[in-house]
């Protein structure tokens, strides 16, 4: 009786030892995944990826001008901003009664000009 195979499925049961030994050297602990799981779940919000790529564009925005910006409430940018800066994706500063955001760092710029990037690509 033949077996059938899916188009990604092994044709072999034999797994390359040499390939298999070097992930597994490059692979993330499971408390990074665990982490990297975590930045991509504060990523997947449409609301907070609206909010990120504003600052990316303008640099550093307040609470009233980020809510113009992306047409949304305030209590729910607030809310966003919160997470965010909890999770170190932003940072702010306070200018009397003012507070103002911005990404955390060059890595989060990064981050969100290669998945622009990639989205364009595809």
């Amino acid at each position: 009786m033949d077996v059938l195979t899916g188009l990604d499925a092994c044709t072999t049961m034999e797994p390359d030892e040499g390939r298999v030994a070097a992930a597994r050297d490059r692979l993330v602990t499971p408390e990074e995944a665990t982490q990297l799981a975590e930045l991509f779940r504060l990523l997947g919000d449409p609301t907070r990826a609206q909010l990120l790529y504003a600052l990316l564009e303008a640099g550093e925005l307040c609470v009233c001008d980020l809510t113009e910006t992306v047409e949304v409430s305030d209590t729910a940018v607030s809310h966003a901003l919160r997470l965010l800066r909890t999770a170190g994706i932003v940072a702010s500063r306070r200018a009397g009664r003012m507070i103002y955001y911005r990404l955390a760092d060059v890595h989060v710029r990064m981050l969100l000009d290669l998945s622009r990037e990639h989205l364009r690509h595809g």
